[in-house]
């Protein structure tokens, strides 16, 4: 009777809700779609499990919403930085940037990305294809822009897009790895203002005309 009651009370609850998905978030990153269980999820969320039900009707759905909620931040932040005035460098090395300090605060976000990415269901690809479509066109177009200009060294647009994505991607989906072989821990804050310098001066020594290393 206990239970019910405070369901009852915490039903609407914006807390509540949040309380649900940040516990969800580490759990499915933990043990993916198949291996999470509610019971587990609303235990550490201090939640009755008809909560879950209540506000996200599957565990499906409370999978998808926890997705949807990291990439609509990464679309509007990407779309508003490759959409500015500012020039293709700006633009790039400034999206490259975001995307890293994006993941860097995000410590579940590379695994569920990676299990989100493996995913086929049409969920899925909807979700892609709403918030990763416009990001990679955009991002294509202003590679393209300074290739015309000549701010940037000729390329294959699509290639140097996805190779730029790749520099930010790989360093934390592997961190894991990388502690096991020796690397001192990826998360570290030093550990991350150096690889995010190394990452923008590389861009930088191989795209840009007459750049060096200057990454500004």
């Amino acid at each position: 009777m206990h239970k019910k009651l405070s369901a009852k009370r915490s039903s609407g609850s914006p807390e509540t809700r949040a309380a649900i998905l940040h516990a969800a978030e580490h759990i499915f990153a933990e043990h993916g779609l198949a291996g999470a269980r509610t019971d587990a999820i609303a235990a550490a969320a201090g939640v009755n499990k008809a909560l879950i039900y209540y506000y996200f009707k599957s565990k499906d759905a409370l999978y998808l919403a926890i997705i949807e909620e990291h990439l609509k931040d990464f679309s509007q932040q990407a779309l508003t930085l490759l959409s500015s005035d500012a020039c293709v460098k700006e633009k790039l090395l400034g999206y490259v940037c975001m995307h890293f300090d994006f993941i860097a605060g995000r410590r579940d976000y590379p695994r569920l990305f990676q299990r989100f990415m493996m995913a086929s269901e049409r969920p899925f690809k909807r979700i892609a294809e709403k918030y990763f479509a416009p990001v990679a066109l955009k991002f294509q177009a202003v590679i393209e822009e300074g290739i015309r200009s000549g701010e940037l060294c000729a390329s294959d647009s699509t290639h140097t897009a996805i190779s730029l994505v790749a520099l930010t991607v790989f360093y934390f989906s592997a961190a894991p790895v990388l502690k096991v072989v020796g690397f001192k821990d990826p998360y570290n804050k030093a550990q991350l203002a150096r690889r995010k310098k190394e990452v923008l001066e590389f861009i930088s020594r191989a795209l840009f005309q007459n750049s060096g290393a200057d990454n500004a």
